[in-house]
């Protein structure tokens, strides 16, 4: 070949090794921007998710604040303890709403006196009470009327967390929204008092064929002694349990009246 080709062949070699560079870091540029093309994709789907995660919770929680609000005005149609039990027992339940004004006083005083006599006191959750119950382990309950009330109201029976965990929730949002006579005007509507028996004007008639307002003391602290277990307590017919309850309770109602903690609910707030 002569001495000329020597710089043309290295020429040629240079050439070819500046091609092949040149080629690989385009591959790497694409295989660079395809990764992060990718991450770009998958961020944007995680934030998508994200988007989409928080509208879903905003959204449940307006559900949740304007069901709170229209029960803080109008009578809760049925609750979803009430439609159970009467797919259970194939007929209609015994209830009927009255107001508060229609309820004789002692049986406000006696339920909260048998159910939570720091009713006026708490905003929805009984921190000593709480502690009580922690102390004595599985033996004592804890639960106010505020939650008993969004329970029975909102959510199902049982001890699973899911539950727990929306009554945590919506709890504080009745406390806010409703007075506390209209917890206790709720409550005492929707709590059950025997089988298919629901609601304290219901209950005045299926136990003493009166009604809520012409309660006497000793009929409503009756009520109130069978609230924790109406399926196997009768008002009517008391045990030697029930009957050391309902003394107990007539002398809690006197005492919550006289030192204040009936406060709250005994004029419209």
């Amino acid at each position: 070949m002569g001495r000329g080709a020597t710089p043309a062949l290295f020429v040629q070699q240079m050439r070819a090794y500046a091609g092949a560079e040149m080629a690989q870091k385009r591959k790497t540029t694409r295989k660079s921007t395809t990764r992060r093309t990718a991450g770009a994709a998958a961020l944007g789907l995680r934030q998508r998710l994200l988007r989409l995660f928080g509208w879903v919770l905003a959204g449940l929680g307006a559900v949740a604040c304007l069901w709170v609000l229209a029960y803080a005005l109008i009578a809760p149609p049925t609750t979803p303890y009430i439609l159970a039990e009467e797919r259970r027992l194939g007929r209609d339940v015994a209830q009927v709403w009255v107001g508060a004004e229609q309820i004789a006083p002692v049986m406000l005083r006696a339920v909260v006196a048998a159910e939570d006599a720091n009713f006026c006191g708490h905003w929805g959750f009984d921190m000593g009470a709480i502690r009580a119950a922690l102390e004595a382990g599985a033996q004592r309950g804890a639960s106010t009327i505020s939650q008993q009330v969004v329970k029975n109201a909102y959510l199902w029976h049982g001890r699973d967390w899911l539950r727990k965990a929306l009554e945590a929730v919506l709890t504080p949002m009745v406390e806010l929204a409703w007075s506390k006579r209209r917890i206790l005007e709720v409550y005492l509507n929707i709590a059950e008092f025997d089988v298919g028996v629901f609601g304290v004007q219901a209950a005045a008639q299926h136990y003493f064929g009166t009604t809520a307002q012409a309660l006497t003391a000793t009929q409503a602290a009756r009520l109130a002694a069978i609230l924790p277990d109406p399926k196997n307590r009768s008002a009517a017919k008391p045990s030697a349990f029930v009957k050391r309850r309902t003394a107990a309770i007539l002398d809690g109602a006197e005492t919550i009246r006289r030192d204040g903690r009936a406060a709250c609910f005994e004029a419209a707030h």
